[in-house]
């Protein structure tokens, strides 16, 4: 089952990191580029809308498998050793930011862009924009403490 566990856990963290990575590197400063506010915004409020249900996908998936393996291979999160806690705090963090980013900036930008109020939906995707860059960081160095941390803290 440990397989399993882990395989689930990879692709949940490879949608919902990959997916911000993709956003913010690359989909963000081609729509900034090409789109006026209104249709940007509104492009904006689309992706959402279809992305973030697959990350309440990973957001549920990611500690149900992370804890399953830890307590298939340690018996008790007591004897994982620090770089699992270290995994487990930050991804605590970034599950808190994505509920915030979900429940207070996705919502004000999607009313904004239903009752087209465009500074509104800016300053609500600027917060979006801002969450997602740290979440994306603390995706990539939850990435690489997965990868290395057994090598490097123990």
């Amino acid at each position: 089952m440990l397989s399993i566990y882990s395989l689930l856990h990879v692709i949940a963290v490879v949608v919902w990191v990959g997916g911000m990575f993709f956003a913010y590197s690359f989909l963000r400063p081609a729509a900034a580029e090409t789109l006026e506010p209104p249709a940007r915004l509104t492009l904006w409020a689309g992706v959402f809308s279809k992305f973030f249900p697959y990350v309440w996908a990973s957001v549920i998936l990611l500690p149900l498998t992370g804890y399953l393996m830890i307590f298939s291979r340690w018996d008790s999160i007591a004897n994982a050793p620090l770089y699992v806690h270290i995994m487990n705090g930050l991804g605590v963090l970034m599950i808190l930011i994505y509920m915030h980013v979900f429940f207070v900036p996705f919502k004000r930008l999607k009313s904004a862009v239903t009752e087209q109020r465009w500074p509104d939906g800016g300053n609500a995707l600027a917060q979006i924009r801002m969450l997602v860059a740290i979440n994306t960081i603390l995706g990539m160095l939850v990435i690489i403490i997965a990868s290395g941390g057994r090598f490097f803290v123990y």
